[in-house]
Formats: C-alpha cells, structure tokens, sequence
C-alpha cells in the first residue's frame, strides 16, 4: 500500500529517511513530503499551499493510501480525510491532535520575522525529546527549517462530516493512550471526540518515534492500514 508521510514542523521529508526502508519490508511504499516552505525554498508559503500539497500526494498515490502525520501535521492528516474521504484507507496521527475548527494551524512559538525557527531543544526537555542523544539531537536540529508564518498562523477549516468515519488511529508516543483518552474524554480534541472510528495505540518513544524508533513506528503504521 502506498503511505503518504507527512513531517511535522520544521522537519522535511528526510524525517521518514529510516522508516521508509521499514516500512517496504512490511510491504509498503512511503511517500514522504516535503511540505511548501518546510525544505523547498519557498519562504511565502502558506497553511493552505501545505494542505494543498497533501492532497497532492493522496491524488498522486496508487490505490487508498494511508495518511500518516507527525506531531502538528496531524492536521494535515485529517485534511486529507475532510477532503478526500473516499480515497482513503485511513489517516495515522503521530504525536498530535487536529486543530479545532476556527483554530490557528500551529501558532505555537514566536516568529523571528516572517518565519518560525526551530527553538532548540529546551522547549521539548523531559519526555518529548529523553529517548534521544546529543549526537541525535544536534543532527535533527541541523536538519530543521524555519516554518513561515503563513503556514503557523493559517485558519483551520473542516468542510466534511465524512471525515469523522474515516479510520483514524493516534500513535501515542511521550503521553499514553489513557492520557490521550482523557484529552478527548475531557473535550480538549473536539476532532477525535467525533471520529468513531478510532484507535489509540502506543509506542515507547519520545516525541520524534521516526528517528529513536523507526522499526517500532512502522509496525504501527502497518497494523493502521489494516483498519
């Protein structure tokens, strides 16, 4: 099956580098993105140019492909099932939740201009980022671009009830999937509230699980398209 990979913020589609072996020796192909202005020189781009580009990849993908982002590109993910509900097997979510209808994309950190620059690791101590070595860390941080702000400060819209019967499964990586069960249960993630077909799944990894857990992540991956 065809798997389309989507890279959270900063990351390009180097992130899947070594989950994409893995994920052929279980019988798939990955489809990695680089998304508008994460990795592709285009500075101005936008939410909607990053949405576009995802459904770009559904449209070009052999069969139903399964829709994987990772940490904010989880939105990204259920675009594809907003808007291409039928041509999808399913969307897997790595580490994020959708934004809420209304809500900015991932207007999460101060822009330096008219970009956001990866903010160094401190933000993400403890739990997020433990499972990885300086050695890791300064590779993935030599790695990162600068995400423009009219890509974090876009206007999430959802247009399909459809996408609420799409399956969707949540990889939990630095929380558990009765942490995650309790977000939802408490109304914090409106969109997995809704979606009745839902599968929370963990993984014992930090925040970035394609790079400490490469292996790991494409097994769940595998047992997703299987929904």
């Amino acid at each position: 099956m065809d798997i389309v990979l989507i890279p959270g913020l900063w990351l390009d589609g180097s992130a899947w580098d070594d989950v994409l072996p893995e994920l052929e020796k279980l019988g798939h192909r990955g489809i990695p993105v680089t998304l508008p202005g994460q990795g592709d020189g285009a500075g101005s781009a936008t939410y909607d140019d990053q949405a576009g580009a995802v459904l770009a990849a559904v449209d070009a993908a052999e069969g139903a492909p399964l829709v994987v982002g990772h940490s904010a590109a989880s939105t990204l993910a259920w675009v594809a099932a907003d808007q291409r509900p039928d041509a999808v097997t399913g969307v897997a979510i790595i580490g994020g939740f959708p934004t809420t209808e209304g809500g900015s994309y991932a207007d999460f950190f101060e822009p330096d201009g008219d970009a956001v620059p990866f903010p160094g690791w401190e933000p993400f101590a403890g739990p997020d980022s433990d499972d990885m070595s300086p050695e890791l860390k300064a590779e993935v941080a030599a790695g990162t671009h600068p995400v423009p702000v009219g890509v974090t400060k876009g206007t999430v819209r959802w247009t399909s009830e459809a996408r609420h019967d799409v399956p969707l499964t949540l990889i939990c990586p630095e929380f558990s999937p009765a942490e995650a069960q309790e977000w939802i249960d408490g109304g914090d993630v409106p969109e997995l509230a809704a979606a009745t077909r839902l599968e929370l799944v963990d993984i014992e990894s930090g925040h970035w699980p394609m790079f400490t857990q490469p292996q790991a992540l494409a097994v769940l991956i595998d047992e997703a398209t299987k929904r």
